[in-house]
């Protein structure tokens, strides 16, 4: 890709630069949170931090985690007050006075809930990915649409203080040069590793509604690696680790270099060294995405050694006159020839936040981006921009990421997509897995449904 200038920097900036909160003039939001587990409570607990909010409605069908967390936001926010309880979204929703919704569920229950809270009248946080597959993403971005709304997806990089920086003085000022070829990857051990003996299927815990917890998803026996939070573990609830991971870092790249839909995409992979494992997800996968004259390459494993240590989940930028790196722990630049190197560290903002020093839980060197996240929700619902990770950028990069699982799936071969009919070219079959079958009697959204 040939060197560009970028212009608009100020929303982002202003977004992502911590600014002490005064909630004097403000009125309260009246906000509600689908799903009370770890990232739910962590998003919640940021949006507490930044405005001022009245938290009225929790809602989870996990009862224990419902009550804990219901105690915890009485305990956080500033009322002292404990929040409605609900174990089904349709009932919180249907109360129709909530400002402000945020989804932190499983990734197979994004788009049904958050569909509802557009039809609701809510503005929302839904964590990335936006649906679990192609057809739902399209369904998300309708809905935000027609009915109006302001949405915000979790893909927090844009919102990341260090990275703004590096995209700022690196990218946009053209010290890299002319950039072809952009690597992507996560190297992390992060697959589950539980077999048939050490987690085999039981009954669901009665605190839990396993049935409403499954929903449109496949039914599964339940096994203790599903719930809380193993449910990754499975392709049946998500899109594995690319689903999980190269979103974040697909994502960064398409908003640092301003790209829009990849060309093509193609992936290969499997589960090739740890069978044993009871997860279905691959343990070793690549992915190319093709914008042209630039090449977005892919790669995960969870076993053996991965790259440079330092960045083990990261974006690598190779430039004709240098290179940078880029995670959510910081970045190096490193010129080609004359010129000095750049090193900078993610910021965690303890001193500004206390309380995230001592929350169960919490990555604390993403807190400040979840933080600009929140601002720029809550600024984008004020003026009527579209915030910067609007659903639409959210669904090309979810998108983006299923056709490399599809193309995976179907032995590798390239899938060439058309941005204008939402449609992969000329390929029939893999056009027909766009959309996951519904278990009843959930009904699978579409854009025209909506």
């Amino acid at each position: 890709m040939t060197r560009r200038k970028f212009l608009q920097t100020g929303a982002a900036l202003s977004a992502a630069t911590f600014v002490p909160t005064t909630f004097a003039q403000d009125k309260a939001l009246r906000v509600g949170l689908i799903g009370t587990g770890w990232y739910g409570k962590c998003d919640l607990l940021r949006l507490i931090q930044v405005a001022p909010v009245d938290v009225v409605s929790l809602c989870d069908v996990d009862r224990r985690m419902l009550a804990d967390a219901a105690a915890l936001v009485a305990q956080r926010q500033k009322s002292g007050k404990q929040p409605r309880t609900y174990g089904d979204y349709r009932k919180m929703l249907a109360e129709k006075d909530l400002d402000v919704v945020v989804i932190g569920t499983p990734d197979h229950w994004h788009a049904l809930p958050m569909i509802e809270a557009c039809k609701a009248g809510a503005d929302i946080y839904v964590q990335k990915p936006t649906g679990v597959d192609i057809v739902e993403s399209q369904a998300m971005v309708a809905a935000a649409r027609k009915y109006g709304r302001t949405v915000q997806v979790g893909t927090q990089r844009r919102s990341t203080p260090h990275l703004i920086e590096a995209r700022d003085r690196i990218l946009r000022e053209g010290k890299l040069g002319n950039i072809a070829h952009v690597e992507i990857c996560c190297y992390w051990h992060m697959r589950a590793r539980d077999t048939l003996a050490s987690a085999p299927d039981t009954t669901a815990p009665e605190w839990l509604d396993y049935e409403m917890w499954t929903g449109p998803a496949p039914m599964r026996p339940y096994n203790k690696m599903v719930h809380p939070r193993g449910w990754r573990a499975f392709m049946e609830y998500g899109n594995g680790i690319v689903g999980d991971m190269c979103i974040h870092m697909l994502d960064m790249v398409r908003w640092m270099m301003d790209l829009g839909w990849p060309n093509s995409v193609s992936s290969n992979g499997g589960i090739l060294v740890d069978k044993a494992s009871r997860a279905n997800i691959t343990d070793t996968q690549t992915a190319t995405f093709d914008f042209g004259n630039l090449q977005v390459r892919w790669t995960h494993r969870t076993w053996g050694e991965g790259g440079d240590p330092k960045y083990p989940w990261s974006a690598t930028f190779y430039g004709d006159k240098g290179t940078l790196k880029a995670s959510v722990y910081g970045y190096d630049y490193t010129p080609q020839g004359p010129g000095n190197p750049v090193h900078k560290e993610v910021g965690m903002e303890l001193e500004q936040y206390p309380e995230d020093q001592t929350e169960k839980d919490l990555e604390k060197h993403c807190a400040p981006a979840i933080r600009g996240h929140m601002r720029n929700l809550l600024d984008c619902r004020k003026s009527g921009a579209k915030p910067v990770a609007d659903i639409e950028q959210g669904h090309i990069s979810t998108a983006s990421c299923i056709l490399a699982n599809l193309s995976q799936q179907l032995g590798g071969r390239t899938l060439r997509w058309d941005p204008k009919t939402q449609s992969i070219v000329g390929d029939a079959e893999a056009n027909g897995l766009m959309a996951r079958p519904y278990r009843g009697p959930w009904v699978h959204p579409t854009a025209a449904t909506v």
